[in-house]
């Protein structure tokens, strides 16, 4: 695969596919669907692209990053259809915000490491004032992101207060896996919920800076 197909007449023939789907003489199912309905798709969808980004071939991972494109593309257009936005301001909106948050690309700061960038991002996003909805993410998502955070700030969590650190790792994902399971089995004789207790810890993390 060369990448030649021109990208923005690619996406205009999708455009047409899409607004076809939806209007009068289009698909029942399709016509039927509401952000609501569509949700469970667009986690389950961006779920099956990130497998395919993790282990899967350059075949897998086109076929499921269109599938993530579609439910994009399926909301813009339920908007579109009310009158709100279409996919054309979702990629204006999107554009600014790379802008804004790459000052040190497109302005005079700097920033030559990505802990800096990373902490860059984050002062910038916090100084945005946009409304914050409450993070709703799957748990360990926003827990790999909040140590991230933290490293960039030069802040890492110590690893090895609780755990024991291996002297030879031969398969890390194994042990990482082992790890979470032997830690929702204490939670569970405990009497604790693993995603609740982890939830409320990131949630006063997070809170506290």
């Amino acid at each position: 695969m060369s990448g030649s197909r021109d990208p923005l007449r690619a996406l205009e023939e999708l455009l047409e596919v899409i607004a076809r789907l939806r209007g009068p003489e289009g698909c029942p199912w399709d016509r039927a669907q509401t952000h609501r309905t569509l949700v469970p798709y667009l986690i389950e969808e961006a779920y099956e692209a990130a497998e395919a980004v993790a282990d899967g071939t350059a075949e897998e991972m086109q076929d499921e990053l269109g599938d993530v494109l579609l439910q994009v593309l399926l909301h813009a257009q339920l908007e579109a259809e009310a009158g709100r936005f279409g996919i054309g301001e979702v990629a204006d909106a999107l554009r600014r915000k790379l802008v804004r948050r790459h000052p040190h690309v497109f302005g005079e700061k700097q920033a030559s490491t990505p802990d800096a960038v990373r902490v860059q991002w984050e002062e910038i996003k916090g100084e945005e004032g946009r409304f914050r909805r409450e993070r709703r993410g799957p748990t360990l998502v926003r827990a790999a992101k909040f140590v991230e955070v933290r490293e960039a700030e030069g802040r890492p969590i110590p690893v090895g207060t609780r755990l024991r650190l291996p002297e030879d790792v031969a398969d890390p994902e194994k042990l990482v896996a082992e790890i979470l399971v032997e830690a929702a089995a204490l939670a569970r004789r405990l009497g604790c919920d693993p995603e609740l207790s982890l939830q409320r810890f990131l949630a006063r993390e997070e809170a506290d800076g």
